[in-house]
Parts: structure tokens; C-alpha cells; sequence
């Protein structure tokens, strides 16, 4: 396709139609409204990637569609195997940018990390996501078929969701509501919300605006310090948001939604695992219905710091124990193959692989 082809002919990505906007879409084609449970089934349960494929649409039907739509997909074009089973995978999107998602399997079903922007403009120190800044934000339908691609690759059903790969999830915030609106729908994957984690490095207004829509899903903030201080030295957001700011708002989720909240916490040798830390910490979040994940920093190349040793993480959950704060250590997977927390990174190939005809 000539690039100016691609601009002309832009089509409308149907796959980021959520189930009343293409219901109202088919019906102004002439067609009935079964036909668009018919179609959003193909795309979102069968989990098709060319309309050719919708074999109960009439021969007409599929090229008039085929004209007005595009089918946006990812594409796995690498996968590793951890020694303990986890999966990462390489996703290609249609112009060409790659992102990272990770397949984990735990005795309640299996659980896939996404990305949600290729790239990420939050500038943690001890990410590797950050690395390159953010490229763009990613589409409903590039979210949802991370999913999509590994439940086609590997033939297993998904049953739990962690917005928690490369990119700020709240920094993406419309598409990602409408994605979680999505992947929950009963016409769907319909994966409960209750089963869905949205991490975020503490944006307030969108933590307050995300309370205002209701969901059900877990909301894991990263905190990483207990003092402003150090805060900052760690994640450049810090420079917006003052921890108070960030607890309020916390408040406020709860208040509004009844849903605890996880705050992660990555341990730093020498940096924010001291056991007057951990008392800090717990005096910071006394009181609030929440759970503490300590997790052990993962080693990144260029990034700050070394993990805390496993008896200091030991002694910093322990005072929070004592302070009656629920904490646990979180279970790393995927640490060889680069696929554990904040070990993801985009990966761009360098340059449009193809020409895309999807409308953003």
C-alpha cells in the first residue's frame, strides 16, 4: 500500500468498538442488531483477525464491512519460556511498534501482564519501561488482543488481567477504562473486573476521575517510599504529587468504591528497606483498608540500585506485621527471561514495519 493510499482509505478500527457503539454502527448499515452479537462474538470470543472468517455473514456483508473496517491485531513474534513457566511475549502492533506481555500461571488460573502505551513517559528510576520515553498510547483493541494473541498462541483460557506493563496505565486513561468496560463485557471474554489490577505511579486527578466510573477492579499504587524525599529521587512523578496528595486521593477511591487498595513498594538496598522505613510506612497507611506487596528489585541494566537481601525484606515485613499492616512478598516469575516487574521494555523495530489503516 502507497503511503498515500494509507491516508486516503483510512478505515475505523472496529475492534475498539465497545458492543453499543457497533450494535448502533450495523443498524445503520440497514443490518439487524443480531448481527452485530454475531460479529463482536467473532472478534471478541472466536478471536478472528480477518472478516473472512465471520462465515455465518453473508459474501456481500463481509466486503462491505472489509471496506469501512480494519481488524487491528497483535501479532506474538517472540516468545521465551521462563524455567519456572511463566511466558513473555513480543507484540507487534500494526505500525510497526513492539511492546512486551507477560503469560503467568498460578493454581487459580492464568494471569497476563499487558502493556498499555508503547513506551512510557514516568521516568522511574529502577524501570526499564521509561528507557526511550513514551512512543504512544495504545488502542482498546491493541490492549485487548495482547490477551487475544496469547489465549490464540497458547490455546488456554485467561482468567486474570494486571495492567501492569509497559506504559502508565492512567496516563492512557479513556482507552483504558473502555478497555476494562470491554474485556468484562458478557459478550465478550467477560474476565470478571473483580479479576482485573490496574497499577498507576500515583496520578491523582485520574486516581479521583477512575473512582467516579465504578468499577470493580483492583487499583495497586505504586508508592516505593514512604517520604516525599526519597520519593522523588526514585520517581520523577513525585515532583507532582506529594505523598499526602496521593493518600487523599487513595481515601476518596476507597470511600467512593469500597475496594482495597495494593500499594507496591520495590525493595532497594540500602535506599528504602531500613526498618525505620518500614515504621514509616506503616504509620503512613494506618487505619487504611489496603495491602502492602513488597517486591525485591529487579535487576535492569542502567537503572538504579541493587534488590534488597532476603533477610531485610524479611525485617521490613515483619514491622509492618506488628503494625497490623497486611503485607506480603511478592512471588517473582519470569526474572530470567527479563519478564518480572519493571524488567519490560519497548521494543521498536525501528521504522513502520507496514503502512496501517485503522483510524486511532
Amino acid at each position: 500500500m502507497t503511503e498515500e493510499k494509507g491516508k486516503t482509505e483510512q478505515k475505523t478500527d472496529i475492534k475498539s468498538m465497545d458492543y453499543g457503539e457497533l450494535d448502533s454502527v450495523i443498524q445503520s448499515l440497514g443490518q439487524k442488531s443480531f448481527r452485530a452479537r454475531q460479529i463482536y462474538q467473532w472478534l471478541h470470543k472466536n478471536l478472528v483477525t480477518d472478516f473472512e472468517e465471520m462465515t455465518n455473514l453473508s459474501k456481500e456483508f463481509r466486503t462491505q464491512l472489509e471496506s469501512r473496517f480494519c481488524i487491528r491485531s497483535a501479532r506474538a513474534v517472540q516468545r521465551q519460556i521462563s524455567s519456572d513457566g511463566t511466558a513473555k511475549f513480543l507484540m507487534e502492533l500494526n505500525d510497526g511498534n513492539r511492546v512486551e506481555s507477560v503469560l503467568m500461571k498460578y493454581h487459580h488460573g492464568n494471569s497476563v501482564c499487558i502493556s498499555t502505551q508503547a513506551g512510557c513517559r514516568m521516568g522511574c528510576r529502577f524501570c526499564a519501561s521509561t528507557v526511550g520515553g513514551l512512543i504512544r498510547s495504545l488502542t482498546p483493541s491493541e490492549m485487548l488482543d495482547q490477551i487475544y494473541e496469547i489465549q490464540r498462541t497458547t490455546g488456554e483460557r485467561v482468567s486474570h488481567v494486571i495492567l501492569m506493563g509497559i506504559g502508565e496505565p492512567l496516563d492512557n486513561f479513556d482507552n483504558v477504562v473502555k478497555f476494562i468496560r470491554m474485556l468484562s463485557d458478557e459478550h465478550g471474554l467477560h474476565i470478571s473486573q473483580r479479576n482485573i489490577t490496574l497499577s498507576t505511579c500515583g496520578l491523582v486527578e485520574k486516581i479521583d476521575a477512575l473512582a467516579k466510573e465504578r468499577l470493580t477492579i483492583t487499583l495497586a499504587v505504586s508508592l516505593h517510599a514512604p517520604d516525599d524525599g526519597l520519593r522523588r529521587e526514585m520517581m520523577p512523578v513525585a515532583q507532582r504529587y506529594s505523598i499526602g496528595q496521593i493518600m487523599d486521593a487513595c481515601r476518596r477511591y476507597l470511600e467512593q468504591t469500597g475496594r482495597r487498595i495494593t500499594f507496591e513498594y520495590s525493595m532497594v538496598d540500602g535506599k528504602n528497606d531500613s526498618p525505620r522505613q518500614a515504621q514509616k510506612l506503616a504509620e503512613l497507611l494506618r487505619g487504611m483498608n489496603c495491602h502492602v506487596n513488597l517486591i525485591p528489585l529487579n535487576a535492569v541494566e542502567g537503572r538504579m540500585g541493587r534488590r534488597s537481601s532476603r533477610d531485610r525484606v524479611e525485617k521490613f515485613k515483619l514491622t509492618l506485621e506488628k503494625n497490623l499492616i497486611d503485607v506480603t512478598i511478592r512471588r517473582e516469575l519470569g526474572r530470567d527471561i527479563d519478564a518480572a516487574c519493571g524488567q519490560l521494555r519497548n521494543k521498536n523495530k525501528g521504522g513502520k514495519l507496514h503502512e496501517s489503516i485503522c483510524e486511532n
